[in-house]
């Protein structure tokens, strides 16, 4: 293929990934109350997890607030954008690979499938592993407030808080997949992976504080362990194919 069919046949896979992001997304837009009030419902856990010491007076509700008249209306193009790119997603990693297909081997174009559902099954164990501990997260940091400082979380700030760590966790957690990609690819070898190891877990450390809004030791901690877990694994896995 020359550089002009590449481009062309990127922007169909564009197209394509975006299109069903778009339908997805009137599904999110249909289903936005339960969305959101599943999306709160790490607040409201926070809020109730909360020691009667630490919590100001009166502060007994979950309810966010907005802080613009336009907010609600962007919230709602928020929720319904985002609940599309997760139901869109096995959509859009299907053509990112059917875009590769092309520079690999008929062997390496076999696994197509199971690269989708492993990505799908990492990205989505990211997902929950962040809505597991982020309640554990929002208590540690609504527990640092006094009467003096009493929380007023504004419904953009708290999603946009949310979303992303959502986002950060599900990325991260296909680390492996991309590990084991390269090893298959020969770019990298499960020698020089566990020659770096050290350097390695200094960079998943960097990239847990920084991806962790929360900035604790705890949010970052149960980030770096499973990184580092999936590096091992994808060492072990890279010996099993002899790379």
């Amino acid at each position: 293929m020359t550089v002009v069919e590449h481009l062309s046949e990127l922007r169909r896979r564009l197209f394509i990934s975006l299109a069903s992001v778009g339908v997805a997304s009137i599904l999110g837009f249909v289903f936005y109350n339960q969305i959101l009030s599943f999306l709160t419902g790490p607040y409201c856990k926070a809020v109730a997890a909360l020691p009667p010491e630490n919590r100001p007076e009166g502060f007994t509700t979950c309810k966010l607030v907005y802080s613009s008249p336009v907010d609600p209306f962007l919230t709602l193009i928020k929720v319904a954008f985002f609940s599309g790119l997760m139901i869109a997603l096995p959509v859009v990693l299907w053509q990112v690979w059917r875009f590769v297909t092309p520079a690999l081997r008929k062997r390496q174009q076999r696994l197509g499938v199971w690269f989708v559902l492993v990505s799908m099954l990492l990205f989505a164990g990211g997902g929950a592993f962040a809505l597991a501990i982020i309640p554990r997260g929002l208590t540690f940091l609504l527990g640092l407030g006094n009467e003096s400082l009493v929380p007023l979380l504004t419904v953009d700030r708290y999603l946009g808080f949310l979303i992303f760590l959502i986002l950060s966790f599900g990325i991260s957690f296909e680390f492996p997949l991309a590990m084991i990609f390269l090893a298959g690819a020969r770019v990298v070898s499960s020698a020089q992976m566990r020659r770096f190891r050290r350097y390695v877990y200094l960079g998943i450390a960097v990239f847990a504080a920084v991806a962790t809004p929360t900035q604790d030791p705890y949010t970052m901690l149960l980030m770096t362990g499973p990184l580092i877990g999936f590096y091992e694994a994808a060492i072990l896995v890279a010996r099993l194919l002899k790379r």
